[in-house]
């Protein structure tokens, strides 16, 4: 696996691409390659061109969760001219109307304008992309210490109801040293995600993580995440995105985390 970031909040020291609050990552595996989130606008696109990588043939896209910093980059997707479909995968409840505090913070289309433009895969259950990724689907509450709270509303049906965010989701690449997962913000908890993984892949060996844990304050929750991350003998840490800085200080006093930027790349 070639794991490259074409959007975070940050930018990798001496590497002039450009970034901004969102997501958005390039991976290969073996021959087949898949984008991870789109960002909230064209700049994935600006830093692919600058990074020598040919959006025009990739895609498979897979959306972590319904929100605008990691989807409104489907508009500028969707200008870009290639020769086979789209094919989007996600939750289903990623491309519900979605708001907070009265600002609209949903996926730039609804299910049935993305229906007319793409090939859509929605699933509750663990989905394989390529040969060795999995998107997991629909996460289940198994932490304690990680409950689920509501994000502004979402539509569903007719009623516009509190968002607990059952969209969000990753991604679990499976070699032979073990699995190694990706975030989008981990709003269903980075513990629960990964413990979900081990589950759905039955592999135990947890070698890295990558991506936004959605933690922004040193609280007992992240000291029972640090715990979980050492017992879990996890050694490569990347949190990146919607995570303080004083939470990536705590777990580094334990285990030491990667600065992640745009123009990172991984390969596994």
């Amino acid at each position: 696996m070639r794991l490259k970031v074409l959007v975070d909040n940050n930018t990798t020291i001496d590497e002039y691409f450009w970034g901004e609050p969102g997501v958005c990552y390039y991976i290969e595996d073996g021959e087949e390659a898949l984008l991870f989130d789109v960002g909230y606008s064209d700049l994935f696109i600006k830093n692919a061109t600058a990074m020598n990588i040919d959006l025009s043939q990739v895609n498979n896209i897979v959306l972590s969760h319904g929100h605008d910093d990691h989807t409104r980059g489907l508009k500028s997707l969707f200008e870009i001219e290639r020769t086979k479909p789209i094919q989007i995968i996600t939750h289903p409840h990623a491309l519900n109307h979605k708001e907070c505090d009265g600002l609209k913070i949903s996926a730039p289309f609804t299910r049935a304008e993305l229906v007319e433009r793409c090939q859509l895969k929605l699933t509750r259950t663990p989905l394989k992309v390529t040969e060795n990724i999995t998107f997991l689907g629909e996460i289940p509450q198994m932490m304690a210490f990680e409950k689920p709270e509501p994000i502004g509303k979402q539509q569903l049906d007719d009623d516009l109801i509190d968002d607990y965010l059952l969209d969000d989701s990753a991604l679990v690449y499976q070699g032979e040293a073990g699995i190694f997962i990706i975030t989008g913000c981990s709003h269903s908890g980075i513990c629960n995600i990964i413990e979900y993984a081990k589950a759905v892949t039955g592999e135990q060996r947890v070698c890295g993580v990558i991506g936004g844990f959605h933690l922004f304050e040193v609280n007992d929750q992240v000291e029972q995440t640090i715990d979980y991350f050492k017992s879990n003998q996890i050694e490569l840490i990347y949190p990146c995105h919607c995570t303080a800085f004083s939470v990536k200080a705590a777990i580094h006093s334990h285990i030491p985390v990667v600065e992640v930027g745009v123009g990172l790349e991984l390969n596994w």
